[in-house]
């Protein structure tokens, strides 16, 4: 094959070519380079790095809030007319107050004859005695037979015998008297009355009931699973559904588990707020948080996290000023700061606020770290 030679005239057109191609791109790199020279920011922005502070341990349960004790105050009488009611549902008792009075003209007519039973009885117990003690005097003398000095004291015993009788006749008479008045067994508040003025009650009617001591308590339902977490004397915050809260604690927890819900009740024994605008009512659905330590936390302002699609996101800044989406996994959350679990390196630099407004790549102006809060959180130590 012979070796392919060229004129001069055809080097010299292949020379024109390759000027006039490098010619063509010239103005396209000129184009590009002038672009990125004239790039704008699309946003300015305040830049932070996480912080890893310290974070309460809380566990987050529902429940009813009860009565401590309550007490079911019942009529010991027996068919007597109610003449007097003097405590209404909600009114604050003490121990040993009059709650409702019963008509005495009955029971003080048993008392006053019980009383003359009584006297008679021991005008007869003291007649029998002196007998007894004169035969017993002149038994030696052979006065009086041994089956009447017997006949003499067998009386004095049967006397004696009727006047203590008689006598707890009259204390009976008298108790009766005493369940004319109904009163209260222990300080409380009242917390239903179903005694009404004229109604006659039999023995074991139910006429008011109490909450001892005004004591409240929240039954939480906890997991089996969470448990284990919880011991006697925990504090809980409690919050009822008109956002009243009261701090309380664990006072016992239930020995069985449910078998249907899997899950057991905690007694959280509440502060007393007697009266009727104590702001927990017995009944009431209550949520709360079982405070049960701390522990150190990677956390970020909230301002920082996106959510979108229903995941969380913050924006990394990078060294050419550009920003990475980064999808992140958050857990507690106090204050203004909120805890990542996953996805983001202690040391990264994130996009403080304005996070909602930026999308994965743009070009930002980096401002340094904001201003702090006012009242920050403690960092841990």
């Amino acid at each position: 094959m012979k070796p392919l030679h060229r004129t001069p005239s055809a080097i010299a057109a292949l020379t024109i070519a390759t000027a006039l191609a490098a010619l063509a791109q010239a103005p396209c790199a000129m184009a590009e380079d002038k672009k990125a020279a004239t790039a704008k920011p699309s946003l300015t922005v305040s830049t932070i790095r996480p912080e890893k502070t310290s974070l309460p341990i809380r566990l987050t349960a529902n429940g009813n809030v009860a009565a401590w004790q309550e007490a079911v105050i019942s009529s010991e009488s027996n068919g007597l007319r109610l003449s007097d009611v003097k405590v209404n549902v909600g009114d604050v008792v003490s121990k040993g107050e009059v709650l409702a009075v019963f008509a005495p003209e009955t029971p003080q007519a048993d008392v006053a004859q019980a009383k003359a039973a009584l006297m008679e009885a021991e005008a007869a117990a003291a007649e029998a005695k002196a007998n007894a003690d004169r035969a017993r005097s002149i038994e030696n003398t052979g006065a009086l037979s041994a089956q009447q000095i017997s006949q003499y004291t067998t009386a004095e015993a049967t006397a004696r015998a009727r006047a203590a009788s008689a006598k707890a006749m009259l204390a009976a008479a008298e108790l009766r008297l005493r369940y004319t008045r109904v009163v209260a067994p222990d300080a409380g508040v009242i917390s239903a009355r179903s005694a009404t003025v004229g109604a006659v009650a039999g023995p074991g009617t139910e006429l008011f009931r109490m909450i001892r001591q005004g004591r409240l308590e929240w039954r939480a339902e906890v997991t089996a699973a969470d448990l284990r977490n919880i011991k006697i004397g925990t504090s809980a915050v409690v919050k009822a559904a008109n956002g009243s809260e009261l701090t309380g604690k664990v006072r016992m927890v239930a020995p069985t588990i449910d078998p249907q819900t899997r899950s057991a009740l905690v007694y959280v024994d509440l502060p007393p707020n007697n009266g009727k605008q104590a702001p927990f009512k017995a009944g009431m659905f209550a949520t709360g948080q079982f405070e049960l330590g701390a522990s150190d936390a990677l956390t970020v302002p909230q301002q920082a996290i996106t959510v979108r699609d229903g995941f969380s996101y913050v924006f990394r800044l990078n060294q050419d000023q550009r920003v990475s989406q980064v999808k992140v996994q958050v857990g507690r959350r106090i204050g203004e700061r909120i805890e990542v679990l996953q996805g983001l390196a202690p040391d990264a630099l994130i996009v403080a606020a304005g996070a909602g407004f930026l999308n994965d790549g743009d070009l930002v102006r980096n401002t340094g770290a904001p201003a702090q809060a006012s009242n920050p959180i403690k960092p841990a130590r």
